[in-house]
């Protein structure tokens, strides 16, 4: 078995297992930390991350059990980071349907803390300025 279809047969085995959700369990509301991965989707011996947006539309890289996390630009340098934390081995990657906020220190891009906070500078000023 090569190792695309391992990830292939995870990621349909995650897809199946989200299926079986009820759909308010789907969405982590915006600051609850994410839930352990099921033991029957993914093995203990496998890292694994999260990967999705938070409320500012920046992509989320965090492990599952906290360890290590980043905020990025682009969804391709949030696997990149997931894919260099997990060598030698290869992570399982989960993308939740709903935003989540990384609450661990942000170890990604250091320049996105800058950037989010020169965006809300901004639309604090903006909105102050409209009557």
């Amino acid at each position: 078995m090569t190792l695309q279809m391992c990830e292939d047969a995870a990621m349909a085995a995650i897809a199946l297992q989200a299926g079986r959700r009820r759909p308010e369990a789907q969405q982590a509301p915006i600051g609850t930390p994410l839930g352990p991965i099921d033991p029957d989707v993914v093995s203990a011996a496998i890292p694994a991350f999260f990967i999705g947006r938070n409320r500012s539309g920046l992509w989320v890289a965090r492990e599952a059990h906290g360890r290590v996390g980043g905020l990025f630009l682009f969804r391709s340098s949030a696997i990149d980071f997931a894919n260099r934390q997990s060598k030698p081995e290869r992570c399982a990657l989960v993308f939740p349907t709903g935003t989540f906020e990384l609450d661990i220190e942000n170890r990604g891009n250091p320049l996105i803390v800058l950037a989010e906070g020169t965006r809300r500078l901004l639309a604090r000023m903006t909105t102050r300025g409209r009557p």
